[in-house]
């Protein structure tokens, strides 16, 4: 895959090249070709919020189905599914469903581990979404 945008703090997006539906499998074949491992596939509910957070190791993003908008402070970047985003370690972000379907992606880093420093009240975190807090 060639990167199809790059924004100046280094994310850079994939987009899906292929002429078939991606499928989870599809998708998380794509994200091993770059050397992430995957610690997650996450669905997340219909108008979906995540607060201001950052990775504390670059980090990768599969999307299997939906549609998802990033907010970095360089510009918002689109995910479909298919697509692959991968976010450099320390790069605070945002993440807002816009729309009323899920969004299911996978999630990873080099290590397999997940490690997040939050810059805002974690709503929308792994941890928020397993106590019920989808609003």
């Amino acid at each position: 895959m060639q990167p199809t945008q790059r924004l100046p703090n280094g994310v850079t997006v994939y987009k899906w090249p292929h002429n078939v539906e991606p499928t989870a499998e599809s998708v998380a074949a794509e994200m091993a070709r770059f050397g992430f491992r995957s610690y997650d596939l996450q669905t997340v509910p219909p108008w979906f919020f995540r607060s201001r957070h950052a990775h504390d190791e670059e980090e990768i993003r599969g999307a299997v189905s939906g549609v998802t908008t990033f907010h970095f402070d360089e510009g918002p970047v689109t995910l479909e599914a298919g697509d692959i985003l991968i976010i450099p370690s320390g790069v605070q972000h945002e993440v807002r469903s816009h729309n009323g379907r899920t969004f299911s992606a996978y999630k990873g880093s080099r290590s397999g581990e997940r490690r997040v420093t939050e810059h805002g009240d974690g709503r929308g975190s792994v941890e928020d979404l397993a106590r019920g807090s989808e609003s």
